[in-house]
């Protein structure tokens, strides 16, 4: 706590986790809102286009190439961008959707002479809470959890550096018995189990902090799809 570049780093983390939960969020609504309706047209075609990714990745080096074309590299936006999207996770708010608004519940706001806007802000949104709650909790620990992105794409700014990745570097840096400069004016030199600790500690305490509050919800979500006697 007492290193400047570390609580940098956290704040970061938390920043670049917040943003990337609620994108994530909205992306995977805005996918899996019109393929739960049977009155979209080409549905089977745009299923299979937004699921392809779910079985198939082009790699990292293509990624690689395709990010420094569009000059994403050494941005915050390549830890975010590439990832918002989940196939798994539209599936499971696809799955909820379709299982839990009856299509009858529409069809009366149609009547109402409501759009398709509103029935998803007014209607779908407020009854599909313990899905949104599950999700955003997938997202925001998967991008909390992950630092391969960051140690690939972010190479010359150390400022865009995520908690994990920095700990991740702390940790290596000990087991080599070598000391990891953290700032221009401190160093930190310990024992890789020490440093393993700390990293525990530091990594799990927002996460802990989080997961209370949509713990309720998280509980209802989980059962989407289960079988129910």
């Amino acid at each position: 706590f007492r290193d400047g570049s570390l609580t940098y780093s956290m704040g970061y983390s938390v920043v670049v986790t917040a943003i990337f939960t609620v994108l994530g969020l909205i992306v995977c609504t805005c996918a899996a809102y019109p393929l739960s309706k049977k009155r979209l047209k080409g549905k089977i075609g745009f299923t299979f286009l937004l699921m392809f990714p779910m079985y198939f990745g082009a790699g990292l080096i293509p990624s690689y190439l395709l990010f420094k074309s569009l000059g994403l590299l050494d941005t915050m936006w390549v830890l975010i961008l590439p990832l918002i999207y989940s196939p798994y996770n539209m599936l499971i708010m696809k799955t909820n959707l379709q299982s839990s608004i009856p299509d009858s519940l529409e069809e009366s706001a149609f009547l109402d002479g409501a759009t398709n806007f509103q029935i998803l802000g007014h209607i779908v949104l407020p009854l599909s809470k313990p899905v949104i709650a599950t999700l955003a909790l997938f997202y925001a620990v998967g991008r909390w959890n992950a630092f391969a992105d960051n140690q690939y794409y972010i190479l010359k700014r150390h400022d865009l550096k995520m908690i994990q990745y920095r700990l991740a570097q702390m940790v290596s840096s000990a087991a080599n018995a070598q000391t990891e400069s953290l700032s221009e004016a401190a160093a930190v030199t310990s024992t890789p189990e020490v440093l393993q600790a700390a990293a525990i500690m530091f990594t799990t305490i927002p996460i802990i902090c989080i997961y209370p509050f949509v713990q309720k919800y998280f509980t209802k979500g989980v059962m989407v799809g289960a079988v129910k006697g």
